[in-house]
């Protein structure tokens, strides 16, 4: 790997590399977790989707309303990496706990029910270094991304190896117990997705649909890219003395974190959805990264569906 100029913040937990601004007591109230008869639990790669089927599920079990407060979001989704036990606890149910853990990491049973979600590299590559960089808690805003994708390819970034983490579920795919799509699949035909997913939550989330066409139309568009843009783009801005900070251990931690570092006045706007697009890469990638990323896709993904993401030139 060449000399990096830059590293973003990160910390280590048995050798899981996580957002240093996230408390470790939380993150490892996270690991340990032992899951209860009906816990669900969104697991992807970070910048694979994960906010979209999010928004997708709270939906589906709201049966297309609504919801009453964007900033609700942290409540009843929670990021149990970053809140811990106090997000499991206090989620109202039926929810979905987020996170990035790998399966192997997991807190796993077969009682539970989980998401996947898995996302073209080179895509989540430039995703996760604008998030990287708009996201004050990784002192990464004068990031280079060139310097960023020697990170991600070498699997020095948030939760290790893309690649690992991907073939960590990928043999899992099919089991009674986890729902699989690719954000690439949600792009082309979300209907299709989240009728599958209101299947697989529950009967009487796909008789709502099914009894209601309502239902589903109020689905697809409170969770279309531009809704989410104009109404969640803030939901990890938690204010000082928030409501939301004073019920979590985790965000007061993250926020007495950004507020310690010494930020530069000129910080990139926070664009936590940024484009929602596929093949956003090919505005970033030079033809001697596209080849690299291509041969380690061919080297570690020979044997999956994804092989076709090293065609795309």
């Amino acid at each position: 790997m060449t000399e990096i100029l830059k590293r973003p913040r990160y910390a280590k937990m048995n050798s899981l590399l996580y957002p240093e601004m996230f408390s470790p007591n939380c993150f490892k109230e996270a690991l340990l977790y032992k899951p209860k008869f009906g816990d669900l639990f969104i697991s992807t790669y970070p910048k694979c989707g994960t906010t979209w089927i999010q928004n997708i599920i709270l939906h589906i079990f709201r049966k297309g309303q609504k919801l009453s407060n964007p900033s609700e979001f942290l409540r009843l989704a929670p990021y149990i990496d970053m809140q811990g036990q106090e997000g499991i606890d206090k989620m109202p149910r039926p929810g979905a706990f987020k996170t990035h853990i790998p399966f192997s990491r997991m807190p796993y049973s077969k009682d539970a029910k989980y998401i996947f979600v898995a996302r073209n590299p080179k895509d989540c590559c430039v995703s996760s270094y604008y998030h990287t960089r708009n996201q004050p808690g990784f002192e990464y805003w004068d990031g280079d991304f060139n310097d960023f994708f020697e990170l991600f390819i070498a699997g020095e970034v948030q939760y290790n190896d893309y690649f690992d983490h991907l073939l960590d579920w990928y043999p899992h795919r099919n089991d009674p117990n986890i729902f699989y799509t690719t954000y690439e699949h949600m792009k082309m035909d979300i209907q299709s997705v989240i009728i599958r997913l209101s299947r697989f939550l529950g009967k009487e989330y796909i008789d709502a649909i099914e009894k209601d066409n309502n239902v589903l139309n109020n689905i697809k568009f409170y969770t279309n890219f531009n809704y989410m843009k104009e109404n969640l783009s803030n939901i990890y801005l938690i204010k000082k003395g928030s409501d939301l900070e004073n019920m979590y251990e985790g965000l007061r931690y993250r926020s007495d974190f950004v507020a310690s570092l010494n930020t530069t006045q000129n910080l990139p706007g926070l664009q936590f959805m940024r484009k929602g697009i596929v093949g956003d890469w090919k505005n970033h990638f030079s033809s001697k990264q596209t080849k690299r990323m291509n041969r380690k896709i061919l080297l570690h993904l020979k044997d999956t569906e994804f092989l076709q993401w090293n065609q795309d030139e």
